[in-house]
């Protein structure tokens, strides 16, 4: 009987760990979704059509001298879209702290996730209504998306470290990015049907434009439904604080305890400024491409569109080389090549499509390699059981103090009132970036945290 009981308990734990395997497999794959339904925001509005939209709507309103006047300050019409984008992250600014604080007090990524990812379905769905002279009204929801986005990545990335083992995070964050691009491509593809055959659908274009916005909310909510069904909280020893009293007392702790970890502050230093430089290039392209390269929408999609294409390419490409070379070298690489891009952009001929669709292959080769090889990095250097609470202050590094290169974008275009100047300016982050980066020992960051080393990083 004895012997039974033995011979059948022996595979009970080889049971259990792939039964945990599979758990744990279910979970990366929806987690991978939630890329899946958030990057057709970032694609199809904050990189395509809100800005110029959102511009056309402002010179619609604006004086003789070119400016609106939000609140009553002067501000030129085509600087609007930069300085929206730049409040939207100083509220994520505001909010990140508090959810990252309360979702590591409570355990509950979960419903955190839900209210901000669907905070952000909604205001997105809302420019349908953007007709006429309504500069205002796209002004906040633009800021409300752009912020909402931001807090949801805060959750969605502190899931990383504890889906994955450290082995395996570089190929799982390049996958998550792989699937956001994937959707977004797609989606762009229904855009350019949608946009290019207005008149057969019996749209004008700027309703065609208005339905492009609006769809976007409605894929992000639909497809938000797959992580919310498949990853899970972890349970926390309860405090007793109230998460949002807690959250800025949590923000100095995180600061104060951040300083026990100088290289990993190191390292978000370096990132926060080569980060600006790709976020302020995303969100501004479509821009710069209207205004000054007097190129069409169907142009900038349908670049775009192989942004997200190669991007997919890219970003399952610089995981295979990081783990020949590291993530480190690979970031690194890929910072050199952004240089390089915003140099081209500067010389870009007016009205030369191909040329345009040159700088974006470009654009994407590097784009979801080096976000996807960053946020793995980063994962590696957070102390065990102060996910969201780090993540948090990644995020800010992200998407919340990703204020500074917009602001210099919006001013250099208002002060100068060329954007080939604006686009200019931004070689500095990389160039700062990538020289504190390479400062950066990411083996003995890694010891310093308390994580086990991989033996490629």
């Amino acid at each position: 009987m004895s012997t039974e009981t033995a011979e059948t308990a022996e595979p009970t734990e080889p049971a259990a760990d792939a039964g945990e395997a599979a758990s744990r497999k279910r979970e990366q794959h929806g987690w991978y979704f939630y890329d899946f339904a958030c990057s057709v925001y970032s694609t199809s509005v904050l990189t395509v059509f809100i800005g110029p939209y959102l511009t056309s709507t402002a010179k619609a309103a604006a004086d003789a001298d070119g400016f609106v006047h939000p609140l009553g300050i002067p501000v030129r019409a085509g600087s609007l879209f930069a300085y929206a984008v730049s409040v939207s992250v100083v509220v994520a600014v505001i909010l990140m702290p508090i959810v990252g604080a309360a979702a590591d007090r409570t355990g509950r990524k979960k419903p955190l996730l839900a209210a901000a990812a669907y905070t952000g379905a909604v205001a997105t769905a809302g420019m349908f209504f953007l007709d006429g002279d309504r500069y205002l009204l796209g002004a906040f929801l633009l800021i409300v998306a752009n912020a909402a986005i931001s807090v949801s990545m805060v959750l969605y990335n502190a899931y990383l470290p504890q889906i994955a083992g450290p082995e395996e995070r570089d190929a799982v964050s390049s996958r998550g990015w792989a699937f956001g691009y994937t959707s977004g491509a797609f989606v762009l593809i229904l855009n350019l049907v949608l946009h290019t055959g207005h008149d057969s659908f019996g749209l004008s274009e700027s309703d065609s434009v208005r339905i492009c916005l609006a769809s976007a909310g409605l894929w992000w909510g639909a497809f938000t439904i797959v992580p919310l069904r498949r990853l899970r909280d972890r349970k926390v020893a309860p405090d007793g604080e109230g998460a949002v009293g807690s959250g800025w007392r949590q923000l100095m702790a995180t600061l104060r305890d951040m300083r026990r970890h100088p290289l990993t502050l190191s390292f978000l230093l370096a990132y926060l400024i080569y980060n600006d430089g790709v976020q302020t290039v995303i969100s501004q392209a479509s821009v710069y491409g209207s205004e000054e390269l007097d190129l069409d929408q169907t142009t900038l999609i349908t670049a775009v569109l192989l942004v997200q294409i190669l991007a997919v390419a890219g970003a399952l490409g610089m995981g295979r080389l990081a783990r020949v070379y590291g993530a480190k070298r690979t970031i690194l690489g890929s910072l050199v090549v952004w240089t390089l891009i915003l140099a081209a952009g500067y010389f870009l001929p007016s009205r030369a499509p191909v040329f345009f669709y040159a700088l974006a292959s470009a654009i994407g080769l590097v784009l979801g390699g080096s976000q996807a090889l960053s946020r793995s990095l980063f994962s590696h250097l957070v102390p065990r059981g102060k996910e969201a609470e780090y993540f948090s202050a990644y995020e800010m590094s992200d998407r919340g103090l990703s204020w500074l290169g917009p602001l210099v974008f919006g001013l250099a275009y208002q002060l100068t009132g060329s954007y080939r100047d604006a686009i200019i300016s931004l070689v500095i982050f990389f160039v700062v970036g990538s020289v504190l980066l390479a400062r950066v020992p990411v083996r003995r960051a890694v010891a310093a945290a308390g994580n086990p080393v991989p033996e490629r990083i």
